[in-house]
């Protein structure tokens, strides 16, 4: 059972401490399309301080564990530290490097593939994600519409190759046959996209 208070605590935490964590609305959305799924494996792809892979792990089935990944040596150890305090260390498993370096080297199969990481990275992250994904499986993209940028005219030279990027990851999501994909205008913009092999 999840504690809330301590959730809480890491979520006001995170927030103080200015790390970007899930926001609620897209939680809430996850939760209705991962509780009916109860998926026994989860990949996520960006852990920040372990708060949204805590925060799944009540939407795992039984004996259910999550792989995390994340390349920032302090947030690994205070994601850690999160997990070991809400008693999840037998179920959240972070792995501590780049992603575009750890992802190639797994070869589980998982129902749910959540991806909160670098934007310029997106579509190498998809790429991974159809590699490691389950038939009926199901690949979440956060912060997809990037503070508007992604749908807009933007082209500032500081945020292009994010937007650039980003903007391949939706067309690419779209135009796989094998994917079912809708793109919400919830939080940061959440991009849901659910894996049917050869349809």
């Amino acid at each position: 059972m999840i504690d809330n208070d301590i959730l809480f605590n890491i979520k006001e935490k995170a927030i103080a401490d200015k790390v970007p964590i899930i926001m609620d609305d897209t939680l809430k959305k996850i939760r209705e399309i991962l509780e009916p799924l109860k998926p026994i494996k989860i990949l996520e792809i960006g852990t920040a301080v372990g708060y949204s892979a805590i925060c799944f792990s009540c939407f795992l089935a039984e004996n259910g564990k999550i792989d995390t990944i994340e390349r920032d040596e302090q947030k690994v150890k205070e994601a850690n530290n999160n997990i070991n305090l809400m008693g999840l260390k037998n179920t959240i498993n972070v792995l501590y490097g780049d992603a575009t370096e750890i992802l190639p080297t797994l070869n589980d199969k998982y129902d749910v593939v959540f991806i909160d990481a670098a934007k310029g990275r997106y579509p190498f992250f998809l790429e991974q994600a159809l590699r490691l994904i389950n038939d009926n499986g199901i690949i979440l993209a956060d912060n997809i519409l990037y503070k508007g940028y992604v749908l807009s005219d933007y082209n500032k030279h500081k945020q292009r190759t994010a937007v650039r990027n980003l903007r391949e990851y939706i067309s690419k999501v779209s135009n796989n046959p094998n994917l079912e994909t809708e793109i919400l205008d919830i939080g940061d913009g959440l991009a849901i996209s659910k894996y049917k092999r050869g349809i």
